[in-house]
């Protein structure tokens, strides 16, 4: 008789409900096929692969041992929360990842209630924890709020800012930091282990709670120097001086792979009377996958990928990426000027820096995940004779927009913005969208803010910006491949505020900002065909404005179109403005503006984005056809 294949656990596991009632022995097992499982899914979908698989194990022993979601898990960024996903509910959908339709590749409130807060940038979670633990404390409500925030993570200022006020929120808040990458943590084993059951055990904390009342019934000088020998003699022991120093009880290093260490650790922190608690996991980024283990990055971001080999299924050949031609312009101009530095907050392969680095390692800097810092950093270095640029996502820049206006524009400091990941970006979807820094950089005086149409353009931008010492000057770029134009041997000095004519018409004009130029030339075919003679026009500048060309252009055309990826309140909103100004709207030429639409648009592939938000081809037709009836029922209506 042939005997059935027994069942996988996780096919028994549809929720952390299901998860709690299998036994600690089982938990090994049910590890290894959801590291399976994932490795699987996200070679096949593509995306976040190393963080989520050094979490396996952490992110089993925390639903095991916590009562989610009653008990708030708060994933720090959410590249790592692929294993939660699956054993949450999700593992239904978990091949729709980051497609239309699809699950986000973040946490997100709308998605489940095991995500109680959504995630994609970086150091949020214990913030947000402790305003759930002190709800909870307010309310008199039962159940703790547990952030997992990795080492990484801990390199911003907004996660110490949460810690320093963590006090409050007592034994309701936990934080486990994931260490991954040994930044902190020495070799773990048995008996960091030991040391950690240890010090998160009732017994310990209940004898450490009774010394401490007894302290204080002392002298205040020996009352201090007990306080400080109790706190040398566990930092000695296991670290995290620092953390206590910050009014948390520091649990740790343990090995985040080993469950028969996590869950024992975690039962006595979820059970402690004391808090709030910090327990410091050690991981390893890529566990289990050994072509990520491999990897430089540990696989941190990857297209499909064939799971037997490990190799990514990516196009070969074509145009350079944006951040490519960025990282290596800027490295050959830096060649010849040592005042050339540039900065990035974390991101250096995905800004292009790293291209640079390789070539003048002594003036680029990662300063990590603190985009704050890396603006006021450049702004330094601009007031003492450097040319600093400050390579940033769009979406990530908007954390610093502070001291983009303090530090940089009210002091007109030339420091120079490149801005990667202009516009809609794809599968990360809304949370790292490019949507704003048209808007929020061109109300700034004294700034210049510039948008590539293509990647030759942006060859010319970068050499333009290294020669605009005067102020501030920013430039932005989209994500991914260029359109395929030849790039320069030499770049080109831009005249500042000044745009060019791609194509001549007399009756419709599209003003074009950015990358859309390449649709609004295939719009201008459509027209042209329909006998309707088109002007293209390149702006390159939100600000200033060309407006000697803008004007030329009202004057001369009947219908007037701007067309940005950009959210309300950019390009089109300052052509208007000064249109206004001067009367040209009285009596000229009907005006359109095309733009991003007002609303946060989920994660699809980008050709499917522009086409929701209206900034194809197809549309911009659409809009100038629509003001032309516009304008004709006006005349009718005015000679009758």
């Amino acid at each position: 008789m042939v005997e059935r294949p027994e069942t996988p656990l996780l096919d028994t596991v549809a929720t952390p409900e299901d998860l709690r009632k299998l036994k600690p022995e089982q938990l090994r097992q049910l590890a290894d096929e959801l590291r399976s499982e994932m490795i699987s899914t996200v070679g096949s979908t593509g995306g976040h692969l190393g963080s989520g698989l050094g979490v396996v194990e952490l992110t089993t022993a925390i639903h095991y041992v916590f009562n989610t979601p009653a008990d708030r898990l708060i994933w720090d960024v959410g590249h790592q929360a692929y294993p939660h996903k699956i054993l949450t509910g999700r593992r239904d959908r978990i091949r729709t990842l980051r497609q239309g339709g699809g699950l986000s590749g973040f946490t997100k409130r709308s998605e489940s209630e095991y995500d109680p807060f959504g995630a994609a940038h970086s150091s949020t979670s214990i913030s947000a924890a402790l305003g759930f633990a002190v709800a909870n404390k307010l309310k008199d409500a039962p159940g703790k709020a547990i952030a997992v925030i990795g080492d990484g993570a801990m390199s911003a200022g907004m996660a110490y800012e949460a810690m320093n006020n963590a006090e409050q929120a007592g034994n309701r808040l936990v934080v486990i930091l994931n260490d991954n990458d040994m930044s902190i943590a020495p070799p773990v084993g048995g008996l960091s282990a030991y040391l950690a059951r240890m010090v998160s055990s009732s017994e310990y904390l209940g004898l450490r709670s009774l010394a401490s009342k007894f302290a204080r019934k002392l002298s205040r000088r020996v009352h201090s120097g007990l306080e400080k020998a109790e706190e040398y003699a566990r930092g000695m022991a296991t670290g995290g001086t620092l953390f206590e120093e910050l009014g948390f009880y520091y649990v740790g290093p343990i090995d985040g792979h080993n469950l028969d260490h996590l869950i024992p650790v975690l039962e006595n922190v979820r059970d402690s009377e004391q808090g709030p608690i910090l327990v410091h996991v050690v991981t390893q980024k890529g566990k289990g996958y050994a072509p990520a283990e491999n990897s430089a990055d540990k696989y941190h971001g990857v297209a499909k990928f064939d799971v037997v080999t490990g190799e990514q299924k990516k196009s070969a050949g074509g145009p350079p990426n944006y951040q490519n031609v960025f990282g290596e312009t800027l490295g050959k101009l830096a060649d010849s000027d040592p005042r050339i530095c540039a900065i990035t907050a974390a991101m250096p392969s995905g800004t292009g820096v790293d291209k640079f680095a390789k070539a003048h390692p002594d003036r680029a800097f990662d300063v990590g995940i603190a985009e704050q810092h890396a603006v006021t950093f450049a702004a330094g270095l601009a007031a003492q004779g450097m040319r600093p640029f400050c390579a940033i996502y769009s979406t990530f820049l908007q954390r610093a927009f502070d001291q983009v206006v303090h530090d940089v524009c009210i002091q007109n400091l030339p420091v120079r913005f490149a801005i990667d990941r202009a516009g809609l970006v794809g599968a990360d979807g809304a949370t790292h969208a490019g949507s704003f820094d048209i808007t929020y950089l061109a109300t700034l005086p004294n700034m210049v803010v510039m948008a590539a149409a293509d990647e030759a353009e942006l060859v010319h931008m970068t050499y333009t910006a290294a020669q605009h010492d005067s102020g501030p000057i920013a430039f932005r770029y989209p994500r991914g491949a260029g359109t395929g134009v030849a790039l320069p041997e030499k770049p080109e000095l831009l005249e500042i505020g000044k745009g060019r004519l791609v194509r001549e018409g007399s009756k419709i004009a599209l003003l074009s900002l950015g990358t859309r130029l390449a649709e609004a030339l295939k719009a201008a075919d459509v027209l042209e065909a329909k006998g309707l003679s088109t002007t293209v026009a390149d702006l390159r500048f939100a600000k200033p404005l060309d407006t000697a060309l803008i004007d030329k252009l009202m004057r001369t055309h009947e219908v007037v179109v701007t067309v940005e990826e950009g959210a309300i309140g950019g390009l089109g909103a300052h052509v208007l403005t000064h249109a206004s100004d001067e009367g040209l709207t009285d009596s000229g030429p009907k005006i359109r503006t095309m733009r991003l639409p007002d609303l946060f648009q989920d994660h699809d592939a980008p050709e499917k984005q522009y086409d929701e938000a209206g900034l194809n081809a197809p549309q911009i037709v659409d809009t100038v056809l629509k003001a032309l009836r516009h304008n004709s029922a006006g005349v009718e209506e005015a000679r009758a």
